[in-house]
C-alpha cells in the first residue's frame, strides 16, 4: 500500500489527483436510480437516519430539477454545476453542498465525477435486490 502523505491526527491522506474509492466499496449495495448503469454507479450505507451514497458519473448527464428531504454533499473529483433553488454554482474537488428539505434542484455532472451524497430520507432509493 503507498501512502502519499500522513497527517500527525492520524489519517492518510494523497496530494494530486483523487484516489478511486476503495476496492472494499464494492461490497455496498447499489441502488436503483433512475439511470443506466452505464451512466452512474451507486454503492450506499443505509441506516433508519439516512442514507450515504457513493455516486461516480461514467458519462455527462443531467439530473432534472426535482426535490425531496434534506441533502449534503461533497465533491470528490470532477465537476458539477449545481442550481439550488435560485443559485447556480460550479461545484468542483473539496466544495460541498447543502440542500434544505424540499428546495429545487438540479446539476450538469461532468462524466468522471465522483460524490459522496448523505440523504435525510434513508429511503430515497431502495436498495437493489
Amino acid at each position: 500500500m503507498h501512502l502519499a502523505a500522513y497527517r500527525l491526527a492520524g489519517s492518510f491522506s494523497q496530494k494530486g489527483p483523487a484516489m478511486p474509492f476503495p476496492d472494499f466499496f464494492q461490497a455496498f449495495p447499489a441502488l436503483d436510480v433512475p439511470f443506466p448503469d452505464d451512466v452512474v454507479g451507486t454503492q450506499a450505507i443505509r441506516s433508519d437516519q439516512g442514507l450515504v451514497v457513493f455516486f461516480t458519473f461514467h458519462r455527462d448527464m443531467v439530473l432534472p430539477m426535482h426535490a425531496h428531504g434534506a441533502q449534503w454533499g461533497a465533491v470528490i473529483e470532477g465537476e458539477i454545476t449545481f442550481t439550488i433553488g435560485a443559485d447556480t454554482r460550479v461545484y468542483r474537488p473539496g466544495d460541498s453542498y447543502s440542500i434544505p428539505e424540499g428546495v429545487q434542484h438540479g446539476a450538469r455532472i461532468k462524466a468522471g465525477t465522483r460524490v459522496v451524497d448523505v440523504f435525510q430520507e434513508a429511503d430515497r432509493y431502495p436498495l437493489r435486490a
